[in-house]
């Protein structure tokens, strides 16, 4: 029998409290406890530096940020600096990896996979690039979703960003993941599918790719209770 998956749209939600249910939701997996969860959401705009993030790589100081209205995270997931704002379809998965593949590099080549099979079901030929640094989804040599993962005995956290029609002029303020190179949206393709449609397709293929019962729709949650999930 195929594992249940749990799928959670936050909504729009601030980087910061998005953090804290991830956590509380990687606790409870640590203890055997609850399911593996998909969560999708949206941040306003924010710039975060993973692990191996070098502070040159984001091109403007703290003032220059907040007038922006950009924040700014140091988070322990992997990769360098990327970029979150509004119609940027992110997924944190949460997951128990040892009820799937006991393997850092399966499931990183996991997530791209499902991201790419995602974007061929929207009609888009997306790859990924096998060279070190180039983690992610590219489609003819830009950057269509970032990659950047967090394992803690075999508990998954961080995840993907997606660009649907996200204002690309925000990414002037980093190098992206470090790369000096261009960046794009499912707009910039002439891709018109809405959020509904995309994370759909995401969440097809992510049970395809895992393993997982097919999922249903995501499951909208009230404000208060993302409270009670922090």
């Amino acid at each position: 029998m195929k594992r249940v998956l749990d799928v959670v749209d936050l909504g729009r939600i601030r980087y910061g409290d998005a953090l804290q249910v991830q956590q509380r939701l990687v606790d409870r997996r640590k203890r055997g406890e609850g399911t593996d969860t998909l969560l999708f959401v949206e941040h306003p705009h924010v710039v975060t530096m993973g692990r191996n993030g070098k502070q040159q790589h984001v091109l403007a100081n703290d003032r220059v940020l907040a007038r922006a209205g950009i924040e700014f995270f140091e988070s322990d997931r992997g990769g360098d600096v990327t970029y979150h704002g509004p119609g940027q379809i992110v997924g944190y998965p949460i997951l128990d990896l040892r009820e799937w593949r006991r393997d850092v590099r399966a499931y990183s080549r996991g997530v791209e996979h499902c991201l790419i099979e995602a974007l061929a079901r929207l009609g888009i030929a997306a790859e990924r690039i096998p060279e070190p640094g180039y983690e992610g989804v590219w489609v003819g040599g830009a950057k269509i979703a970032a990659i950047g993962i967090h394992i803690s005995r075999w508990i998954t956290s961080h995840g993907f960003a997606l660009n649907m029609d996200t204002d690309l002029s925000y990414f002037k303020y980093i190098v992206p993941c470090g790369l000096s190179k261009p960046v794009c949206s499912l707009r910039t393709l002439g891709c018109g599918a809405g959020r509904e449609q995309v994370v759909s397709a995401i969440v097809n293929s992510f049970a395809h790719v895992f393993e997982y019962e097919p999922a249903m729709a995501p499951q909208q949650i009230h404000p208060h209770k993302i409270e009670e999930m922090r």
